[in-house]
């Protein structure tokens, strides 16, 4: 098949690219080093990159104390929206240019850290968005970047990917560059207490299903399986504390380290059809990518086992089950406990061809999936999640 001979082909070239790690400031307070650090590094003015509600919040004011005092000048940035557009990053380079920005810093979820993303590739190429898409299209650093994330699911502040929504064709791209890594990743945990209960879940399920499809994936290796094991155990443990009491400081710090942690591993063996799917139905329906990773993950994984069950073993024995089917069964009740919900009330039936080609062809064409389904396969497993 040809799918399997370009992911075997794409593994080895893999093997050759070099990954680096973002440079990791972790604990509460951790803010207030933002600006002592980018000086530290040479910024004189910074593009803060945010959406409209962090950037009206006390973190953002924070953070903007942390820079003056510093002497670092700044612009924000604050009109990102979830599922970042081309012409969203196309405003932001040319604020950085227009402001004479010389670094970038991102703090939010993962639309504002995917956005700024972009912003730098597209200043350092001068390149249209669209055609950054797929990987090594970037090829040069990036402007000095700092990642500060306020949730604990995308594990953007660690991964080589940044993924961008085209409106006109109701899709999502992702721009693959290791230049996309951040130069340094402040986690702070008491920026995440507020979250409500719902954003925690969701988010808190994407790390999962990073950690998850980087362990079943042919990709592989005991560095990613480090980090995915690390990332697992720790949300098994703490999300459901997370969930249900926000001001649990310890709980938003393992949670933290883990969607980190999921981030390592999966931009190192890359993910599968949970978010080849979820990527589809973000772009079509605007569906949040967290939410649509949670719902879809335990039926993709009910398709995949078959045909992984010594895998599937391996994950049972990391969360203390005997079989894969009692991991899935694990994943179902974690879901039941976050109140994540079982089906999309915005699917349309008639999408559902075109979606699930669109799904294929990403996961085909980009993803080492541990087994491969057809078209037909795919419009069943979505036809599970209509109302």
């Amino acid at each position: 098949m040809l799918y399997k001979t370009m992911v075997g082909v794409n593994k080895h070239l893999n093997k050759l690219i070099s990954i680096g790690f973002p440079q990791l400031e972790v604990g509460s307070d951790t803010l207030l080093k933002a600006g002592e650090l980018m000086a530290a590094a040479g910024a004189t003015k910074v593009l803060i990159v945010t959406d409209a509600i962090i950037g009206s919040m006390p973190m953002t004011e924070t953070l903007c104390a942390s820079l003056s005092q510093s002497k670092i000048d700044y612009f924000i940035y604050d009109e990102v929206k979830p599922n970042p557009t081309i012409a969203a990053v196309a405003i932001g380079a040319d604020l950085f240019h227009q402001h004479s920005c010389d670094a970038i810093i991102a703090i939010g979820g993962g639309s504002p850290i995917d956005c700024a993303k972009a912003i730098g590739a597209k200043i350092v190429t001068n390149r249209p968005v669209r055609k950054l898409a797929g990987k090594l299209k970037v090829r040069k650093k990036l402007p000095l970047f700092m990642a500060i994330p306020t949730t604990a699911g995308t594990g953007s502040e660690a991964t080589v990917a940044a993924v961008i929504s085209d409106p006109s064709a109701k899709q999502k791209f992702a721009i693959v560059d290791p230049n996309l890594i951040p130069d340094y990743a402040l986690i702070d945990p008491s920026l995440m207490t507020g979250l409500p209960p719902h954003i925690t879940a969701a988010t808190g399920m994407d790390a999962l299903t990073h950690a998850i499809e980087a362990y079943i994936g042919t990709y592989q290796n005991p560095l990613t399986n480090k980090f995915a094991v690390q990332a697992i155990e720790a949300i098994f443990a703490y999300l459901p504390t997370a969930y249900q009491n926000g001001e649990n400081i310890e709980a938003r710090e393992r949670m933290a380290m883990a969607s980190y942690e999921a981030g390592c591993a999966f931009t190192r063996a890359y993910v599968g059809y949970v978010h080849a799917f979820a990527h589809q139905l973000g772009g079509m329906y605007h569906i949040p990518h967290g939410l649509a990773n949670a719902v879809l993950l335990p039926r993709v994984l009910e398709l995949l086992y078959p045909s992984s069950k010594k895998r599937f073993a391996q994950l049972a024995r990391i969360v203390g089950l005997e079989d894969g089917q009692q991991f899935i069964d694990a994943v179902d009740e974690l879901n039941q406990q976050l109140n994540i919900p079982k089906a999309f009330p915005e699917l349309i039936v008639s999408d559902i061809p075109l979606l699930t080609q669109r799904a294929l062809a990403e996961a085909h064409g980009t993803y080492p999936v541990p087994s491969y389904i057809n078209q037909q396969q795919g419009e069943e497993l979505l036809k599970l999640f209509l109302v």
